[in-house]
Protein backbone atom coordinates (compact mmCIF):
# COMPACT_ATOMS: atom_id res chain seq x y z
CA UNK A 1 0.00 0.00 0.00
CA UNK A 2 1.41 3.17 -0.82
CA UNK A 3 1.01 6.52 0.91
CA UNK A 4 1.48 10.17 0.24
CA UNK A 5 1.46 12.27 3.56
CA UNK A 6 1.38 15.62 1.80
CA UNK A 7 -0.57 17.52 -1.18
CA UNK A 8 0.68 20.68 -2.62
CA UNK A 9 -3.09 21.75 -3.76
CA UNK A 10 -4.41 20.48 -0.16
CA UNK A 11 -1.55 23.15 1.63
CA UNK A 12 -2.35 25.86 -0.52
CA UNK A 13 -6.12 25.37 -0.06
CA UNK A 14 -5.63 24.92 3.68
CA UNK A 15 -3.60 27.97 3.39
CA UNK A 16 -6.48 30.06 1.40
CA UNK A 17 -8.91 28.59 4.61
CA UNK A 18 -6.59 30.29 6.85
CA UNK A 19 -6.02 33.54 5.34
CA UNK A 20 -10.02 34.27 5.07
CA UNK A 21 -10.46 33.14 8.96
CA UNK A 22 -11.26 35.63 11.58
CA UNK A 23 -8.62 34.17 13.99
CA UNK A 24 -4.81 33.52 14.04
CA UNK A 25 -3.49 30.16 14.14
CA UNK A 26 -2.32 30.69 17.26
CA UNK A 27 -5.72 31.79 18.70
CA UNK A 28 -7.33 29.06 21.11
CA UNK A 29 -11.02 27.59 21.76
CA UNK A 30 -12.50 27.99 25.51
CA UNK A 31 -14.27 25.65 27.16
CA UNK A 32 -18.14 24.79 26.03
CA UNK A 33 -20.13 27.74 28.41
CA UNK A 34 -21.81 26.10 31.66
CA UNK A 35 -25.63 25.52 30.91
CA UNK A 36 -28.43 24.29 33.92
CA UNK A 37 -28.80 21.61 31.26
CA UNK A 38 -27.61 18.52 32.70
CA UNK A 39 -26.94 16.69 29.31
CA UNK A 40 -26.50 18.21 26.53
CA UNK A 41 -24.88 17.86 22.79
CA UNK A 42 -23.39 20.54 20.08
CA UNK A 43 -22.93 18.50 17.04
CA UNK A 44 -21.86 19.77 13.56
CA UNK A 45 -24.76 19.13 10.88
CA UNK A 46 -22.81 18.25 7.92
CA UNK A 47 -19.87 15.56 9.52
CA UNK A 48 -21.51 14.69 12.50
CA UNK A 49 -18.87 15.75 14.37
CA UNK A 50 -19.49 16.46 17.99
CA UNK A 51 -18.12 19.81 18.70
CA UNK A 52 -19.21 19.81 22.80
CA UNK A 53 -21.30 17.40 25.10
CA UNK A 54 -21.82 16.00 28.47
CA UNK A 55 -23.40 12.78 29.30
CA UNK A 56 -24.77 13.21 25.82
CA UNK A 57 -25.51 8.71 26.25
CA UNK A 58 -27.54 9.35 28.92
CA UNK A 59 -30.88 7.54 28.67
CA UNK A 60 -34.16 10.00 29.37
CA UNK A 61 -37.61 10.31 28.77
CA UNK A 62 -37.67 12.76 25.36
CA UNK A 63 -41.42 14.33 25.96
CA UNK A 64 -42.84 16.15 23.15
CA UNK A 65 -38.84 15.79 21.16
CA UNK A 66 -40.33 12.33 20.15
CA UNK A 67 -42.76 13.77 17.47
CA UNK A 68 -39.38 14.93 15.75
CA UNK A 69 -39.56 10.98 14.89
CA UNK A 70 -42.53 10.87 14.27
CA UNK A 71 -42.62 13.51 11.87
CA UNK A 72 -39.39 11.47 10.23
CA UNK A 73 -41.41 8.45 9.54
CA UNK A 74 -44.16 10.26 7.66
CA UNK A 75 -41.78 12.16 5.43
CA UNK A 76 -39.62 9.12 4.58
CA UNK A 77 -43.00 7.31 4.23
CA UNK A 78 -44.70 10.36 2.04
CA UNK A 79 -41.30 10.07 0.26
CA UNK A 80 -41.53 6.07 -0.81
CA UNK A 81 -45.46 7.07 -2.12
CA UNK A 82 -47.07 4.82 0.90
CA UNK A 83 -48.67 7.80 1.81
CA UNK A 84 -49.54 11.33 0.61
CA UNK A 85 -49.68 15.18 1.58
CA UNK A 86 -53.15 15.15 -0.20
CA UNK A 87 -54.56 12.32 1.77
CA UNK A 88 -58.10 13.00 3.74
CA UNK A 89 -57.61 10.79 7.19
CA UNK A 90 -60.61 9.64 9.23
CA UNK A 91 -60.24 10.67 12.98
CA UNK A 92 -60.86 8.01 15.02
CA UNK A 93 -62.45 8.73 18.46
CA UNK A 94 -59.09 7.02 19.78
CA UNK A 95 -57.09 10.22 18.42
CA UNK A 96 -59.64 12.94 19.86
CA UNK A 97 -59.47 11.91 23.41
CA UNK A 98 -55.94 12.41 23.29
CA UNK A 99 -54.69 14.67 26.65
CA UNK A 100 -52.09 16.95 26.42
CA UNK A 101 -51.04 19.47 24.14
CA UNK A 102 -53.71 19.57 21.03
CA UNK A 103 -54.40 20.42 17.30
CA UNK A 104 -58.51 20.48 18.16
CA UNK A 105 -59.05 18.10 15.38
CA UNK A 106 -62.67 16.17 15.85
CA UNK A 107 -63.80 12.58 15.93
CA UNK A 108 -65.17 11.81 12.27
CA UNK A 109 -64.18 14.63 10.41
CA UNK A 110 -61.64 13.68 8.21
CA UNK A 111 -58.48 15.88 7.55
CA UNK A 112 -55.71 16.27 4.91
CA UNK A 113 -52.38 14.67 5.97
CA UNK A 114 -50.37 17.45 5.08
CA UNK A 115 -52.58 19.40 8.10
CA UNK A 116 -51.56 16.82 11.11
CA UNK A 117 -48.08 17.22 9.65
CA UNK A 118 -48.27 21.10 10.34
CA UNK A 119 -50.49 19.92 13.39
CA UNK A 120 -47.71 17.89 15.22
CA UNK A 121 -45.07 20.07 14.05
CA UNK A 122 -45.90 23.91 14.47
CA UNK A 123 -48.63 22.88 17.34
CA UNK A 124 -47.56 19.56 19.35
CA UNK A 125 -50.47 18.45 18.68
CA UNK A 126 -50.80 14.44 20.20
CA UNK A 127 -54.09 14.00 18.74
CA UNK A 128 -52.55 15.05 15.52
CA UNK A 129 -49.38 12.05 16.10
CA UNK A 130 -51.98 9.89 16.83
CA UNK A 131 -53.93 10.32 13.75
CA UNK A 132 -50.70 10.25 11.56
CA UNK A 133 -49.52 7.30 13.32
CA UNK A 134 -53.12 5.26 12.13
CA UNK A 135 -53.27 6.72 8.71
CA UNK A 136 -49.42 5.70 8.35
CA UNK A 137 -49.31 2.08 10.24
CA UNK A 138 -53.07 1.25 10.71
CA UNK A 139 -52.49 1.61 14.55
CA UNK A 140 -49.81 3.59 16.70
CA UNK A 141 -48.54 0.18 18.22
CA UNK A 142 -47.60 -0.68 14.56
CA UNK A 143 -46.36 2.99 13.97
CA UNK A 144 -44.30 2.47 17.23
CA UNK A 145 -42.87 -0.51 15.31
CA UNK A 146 -41.89 1.33 12.25
CA UNK A 147 -40.06 3.90 14.34
CA UNK A 148 -37.93 0.86 16.06
CA UNK A 149 -36.61 -0.10 12.57
CA UNK A 150 -35.60 3.70 12.01
CA UNK A 151 -34.12 3.54 15.26
CA UNK A 152 -31.64 0.79 14.09
CA UNK A 153 -30.82 2.18 10.65
CA UNK A 154 -29.98 5.41 12.30
CA UNK A 155 -27.62 3.33 14.82
CA UNK A 156 -29.53 5.45 17.72
CA UNK A 157 -27.98 2.78 20.41
CA UNK A 158 -29.49 4.87 23.16
CA UNK A 159 -33.54 5.15 22.19
CA UNK A 160 -36.33 2.90 22.46
CA UNK A 161 -39.69 4.26 21.87
CA UNK A 162 -43.00 3.33 23.03
CA UNK A 163 -45.78 5.93 21.84
CA UNK A 164 -45.67 8.52 18.97
CA UNK A 165 -46.32 11.73 21.56
CA UNK A 166 -43.40 11.08 23.86
CA UNK A 167 -46.37 10.86 26.59
CA UNK A 168 -44.37 9.37 29.85
CA UNK A 169 -43.67 5.92 29.95
CA UNK A 170 -40.43 4.61 32.16
CA UNK A 171 -39.59 3.10 28.53
CA UNK A 172 -39.54 5.77 26.60
CA UNK A 173 -36.25 7.30 26.10
CA UNK A 174 -33.71 8.71 24.23
CA UNK A 175 -30.16 10.70 24.89
CA UNK A 176 -29.13 13.80 23.29
CA UNK A 177 -26.86 12.03 20.70
CA UNK A 178 -29.45 10.45 19.67
CA UNK A 179 -31.81 13.05 19.18
CA UNK A 180 -28.87 14.76 17.41
CA UNK A 181 -28.08 12.12 15.27
CA UNK A 182 -31.50 11.80 14.02
CA UNK A 183 -32.38 16.00 13.71
CA UNK A 184 -29.11 15.79 11.39
CA UNK A 185 -30.78 13.00 9.44
CA UNK A 186 -34.25 14.28 9.13
CA UNK A 187 -32.19 17.99 7.78
CA UNK A 188 -30.36 16.00 5.28
CA UNK A 189 -33.00 13.96 3.90
CA UNK A 190 -36.60 15.62 4.32
CA UNK A 191 -35.32 19.51 4.29
CA UNK A 192 -39.48 20.13 2.75
CA UNK A 193 -40.55 18.48 6.20
CA UNK A 194 -38.02 20.07 7.94
CA UNK A 195 -38.66 23.79 6.85
CA UNK A 196 -41.97 23.51 8.24
CA UNK A 197 -40.19 23.26 12.19
CA UNK A 198 -39.60 27.05 11.61
CA UNK A 199 -43.28 28.22 11.26
CA UNK A 200 -44.72 30.16 13.92
CA UNK A 201 -47.86 29.54 13.95
CA UNK A 202 -50.73 27.57 12.40
CA UNK A 203 -54.20 27.71 12.05
CA UNK A 204 -56.68 25.04 12.31
CA UNK A 205 -60.33 25.12 12.92
CA UNK A 206 -59.89 28.64 13.25
CA UNK A 207 -57.70 28.01 16.49
CA UNK A 208 -54.27 29.87 16.21
CA UNK A 209 -51.74 28.71 18.20
CA UNK A 210 -48.08 29.54 17.86
CA UNK A 211 -44.57 27.29 17.92
CA UNK A 212 -43.15 26.33 21.17
CA UNK A 213 -39.93 26.81 19.99
CA UNK A 214 -39.45 30.48 21.14
CA UNK A 215 -36.01 30.50 19.90
CA UNK A 216 -37.75 30.95 16.64
CA UNK A 217 -38.54 34.56 17.52
CA UNK A 218 -35.13 35.52 19.30
CA UNK A 219 -33.20 35.18 16.59
CA UNK A 220 -33.30 34.43 12.53
CA UNK A 221 -30.46 32.43 11.99
CA UNK A 222 -32.47 29.44 14.36
CA UNK A 223 -35.15 27.50 12.21
CA UNK A 224 -36.22 24.39 14.38
CA UNK A 225 -36.75 22.19 15.79
CA UNK A 226 -38.85 20.80 19.16
CA UNK A 227 -39.30 21.57 22.92
CA UNK A 228 -40.00 19.06 25.01
CA UNK A 229 -41.05 19.04 29.06
CA UNK A 230 -41.99 16.67 31.54
CA UNK A 231 -41.31 16.19 35.37
CA UNK A 232 -38.86 13.56 34.53
CA UNK A 233 -37.13 14.75 32.01
CA UNK A 234 -37.07 18.53 32.71
CA UNK A 235 -37.14 21.05 30.09
CA UNK A 236 -35.46 19.90 26.56
CA UNK A 237 -35.24 21.64 23.23
CA UNK A 238 -33.52 20.35 19.85
CA UNK A 239 -32.36 23.37 17.97
CA UNK A 240 -30.92 23.78 15.04
CA UNK A 241 -29.88 27.05 12.92
CA UNK A 242 -27.16 28.56 10.19
CA UNK A 243 -24.57 31.12 10.48
CA UNK A 244 -21.46 31.76 8.13
CA UNK A 245 -22.47 28.58 5.74
CA UNK A 246 -22.37 26.70 9.46
CA UNK A 247 -24.93 24.36 10.59
CA UNK A 248 -25.09 23.66 14.08
CA UNK A 249 -27.35 21.26 15.96
CA UNK A 250 -27.81 21.37 19.71
CA UNK A 251 -29.56 19.47 21.99
CA UNK A 252 -30.19 19.91 25.70
CA UNK A 253 -31.88 18.09 28.12
CA UNK A 254 -32.87 18.58 31.87
CA UNK A 255 -33.12 22.39 32.48
CA UNK A 256 -35.02 23.52 35.13
CA UNK A 257 -37.02 25.76 33.44
CA UNK A 258 -38.47 27.09 30.28
CA UNK A 259 -36.24 29.99 30.28
CA UNK A 260 -33.24 28.34 31.15
CA UNK A 261 -33.61 25.79 28.39
CA UNK A 262 -33.69 29.17 26.07
CA UNK A 263 -30.85 30.07 27.30
CA UNK A 264 -28.64 26.86 27.66
CA UNK A 265 -29.64 26.93 23.51
CA UNK A 266 -28.64 30.06 22.86
CA UNK A 267 -25.21 29.29 24.49
CA UNK A 268 -24.32 26.32 23.12
CA UNK A 269 -25.74 27.80 19.43
CA UNK A 270 -23.54 30.60 20.29
CA UNK A 271 -20.36 28.84 21.86
CA UNK A 272 -20.37 26.60 18.06
CA UNK A 273 -20.78 29.33 16.05
CA UNK A 274 -18.63 31.76 17.50
CA UNK A 275 -15.56 29.16 17.24
CA UNK A 276 -16.44 27.01 14.39
CA UNK A 277 -16.59 26.65 10.85
CA UNK A 278 -17.73 25.08 8.00
CA UNK A 279 -15.52 24.65 5.05
CA UNK A 280 -15.25 22.31 1.27
CA UNK A 281 -12.12 20.80 2.27
CA UNK A 282 -12.50 17.97 -0.98
CA UNK A 283 -13.96 18.40 -3.96
CA UNK A 284 -15.41 15.59 -6.49
CA UNK A 285 -13.85 15.34 -10.14
CA UNK A 286 -10.68 17.91 -8.97
CA UNK A 287 -7.55 16.25 -9.30
CA UNK A 288 -5.67 15.60 -6.02
CA UNK A 289 -2.74 13.55 -7.24
CA UNK A 290 -1.26 12.28 -10.50
CA UNK A 291 -0.48 8.23 -9.90
CA UNK A 292 1.56 5.92 -12.48
CA UNK A 293 -0.13 3.59 -14.23
CA UNK A 294 1.79 -0.03 -15.28
CA UNK A 295 0.49 -1.47 -18.33
CA UNK A 296 -1.28 1.20 -19.71
CA UNK A 297 -1.68 2.91 -22.66
CA UNK A 298 -1.47 6.31 -20.50
CA UNK A 299 1.64 6.00 -18.21
CA UNK A 300 -0.28 7.84 -14.96
CA UNK A 301 -3.75 9.17 -14.40
CA UNK A 302 -4.91 11.96 -12.47
CA UNK A 303 -7.06 10.49 -9.27
CA UNK A 304 -10.04 12.74 -7.61
CA UNK A 305 -12.02 12.33 -4.17
CA UNK A 306 -15.33 10.29 -4.63
CA UNK A 307 -17.18 12.90 -3.72
CA UNK A 308 -17.35 16.45 -1.72
CA UNK A 309 -16.17 16.27 1.84
CA UNK A 310 -16.79 19.73 4.44
CA UNK A 311 -15.31 19.62 7.53
CA UNK A 312 -16.36 21.86 11.13
CA UNK A 313 -13.31 23.03 12.42
CA UNK A 314 -11.89 25.67 14.56
CA UNK A 315 -10.43 28.32 12.18
CA UNK A 316 -6.75 27.51 13.25
CA UNK A 317 -6.93 24.10 12.68
CA UNK A 318 -7.34 24.27 9.37
CA UNK A 319 -4.23 24.16 8.31
CA UNK A 320 -3.08 21.81 10.84
CA UNK A 321 -4.78 18.95 9.17
CA UNK A 322 -2.77 16.13 6.92
CA UNK A 323 -3.92 14.81 4.00
CA UNK A 324 -2.91 10.97 3.45
CA UNK A 325 -3.50 9.32 0.29
CA UNK A 326 -3.86 5.51 0.63
CA UNK A 327 -3.76 3.42 -2.70
CA UNK A 328 -5.39 -0.34 -2.57
CA UNK A 329 -2.42 -0.86 -4.40
CA UNK A 330 -0.10 -0.31 -7.39
CA UNK A 331 -2.58 0.57 -10.51
CA UNK A 332 -2.33 -1.45 -12.98
CA UNK A 333 -4.24 -1.20 -16.31
CA UNK A 334 -7.30 -1.28 -17.31
CA UNK A 335 -8.31 1.28 -15.05
CA UNK A 336 -12.37 2.89 -15.56
CA UNK A 337 -13.03 6.41 -14.90
CA UNK A 338 -15.28 6.23 -11.46
CA UNK A 339 -12.75 3.08 -10.21
CA UNK A 340 -12.38 3.13 -6.36
CA UNK A 341 -8.32 3.09 -6.04
CA UNK A 342 -7.73 4.02 -2.68
CA UNK A 343 -8.80 6.84 -0.19
CA UNK A 344 -7.66 10.06 1.09
CA UNK A 345 -7.88 10.22 4.98
CA UNK A 346 -7.86 13.81 6.79
CA UNK A 347 -5.64 13.65 9.59
CA UNK A 348 -5.58 16.00 12.87
CA UNK A 349 -3.39 15.68 15.60
CA UNK A 350 -2.93 11.96 14.92
CA UNK A 351 -6.93 11.45 14.61
CA UNK A 352 -8.66 10.85 11.74
CA UNK A 353 -11.57 13.54 10.75
CA UNK A 354 -13.03 11.95 7.71
CA UNK A 355 -12.08 9.58 5.08
CA UNK A 356 -13.19 9.11 1.57
CA UNK A 357 -13.14 7.22 -1.87
CA UNK A 358 -10.43 7.53 -4.01
CA UNK A 359 -11.26 7.38 -7.78
CA UNK A 360 -9.43 7.62 -11.25
CA UNK A 361 -10.65 10.52 -13.55
CA UNK A 362 -10.21 9.03 -16.66
CA UNK A 363 -10.41 5.01 -18.56
CA UNK A 364 -7.03 3.70 -19.06
CA UNK A 365 -7.08 0.73 -21.78
CA UNK A 366 -4.33 -1.69 -21.50
CA UNK A 367 -1.68 -2.09 -23.61
CA UNK A 368 -1.81 -5.38 -25.83
CA UNK A 369 -0.52 -8.94 -24.50
CA UNK A 370 3.19 -8.08 -24.85
CA UNK A 371 3.27 -4.77 -23.47
CA UNK A 372 1.45 -5.58 -20.40
CA UNK A 373 3.68 -8.73 -19.89
CA UNK A 374 6.97 -6.56 -20.17
CA UNK A 375 5.32 -3.91 -18.02
CA UNK A 376 4.88 -6.86 -15.55
CA UNK A 377 8.25 -7.73 -15.51
CA UNK A 378 9.01 -4.04 -14.61
CA UNK A 379 6.37 -3.86 -11.98
CA UNK A 380 8.06 -7.24 -10.25
CA UNK A 381 11.72 -5.50 -10.58
CA UNK A 382 10.25 -2.47 -8.49
CA UNK A 383 8.25 -4.44 -6.00
CA UNK A 384 11.51 -5.95 -5.71
CA UNK A 385 13.34 -2.70 -5.14
CA UNK A 386 11.03 -1.12 -3.20
CA UNK A 387 10.56 -3.95 -0.61
CA UNK A 388 14.84 -3.32 -0.50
Amino acid sequence: MKKLKKLPFFIALLSAISTLSLFSEESFIPKPPSLNASTYILMDSVSGRILAENDSDERIEPASITKIMTGYVAADQIAKGFVSLEDEVLISENCWKKGGSKMFIREGTRVLFSDLIKGMVIQSGNDASCAIAEHVAISEEGFVELMQLYIEEMGMENTQFKNVSGWPDPEHYSSAKDLAILTKNLIEKFPDHYALYKEKYFTFNEIKQRNRNSLLWQDESIDGVKTGHTESAGYCLVSSGVRNDTRLIAVTMKSSSEKSRLTDSRRLLDYGFRYYRTKRILEADLSLVNEQVWGGEEDSVNLSSAEELYLTLSPRDFPRVEPQIKLNDYLQAPIQRGQVVGKVDLILDGDSLASVDLVAMKDVPALGFFGRAWSNIKLLTYQFLMEE
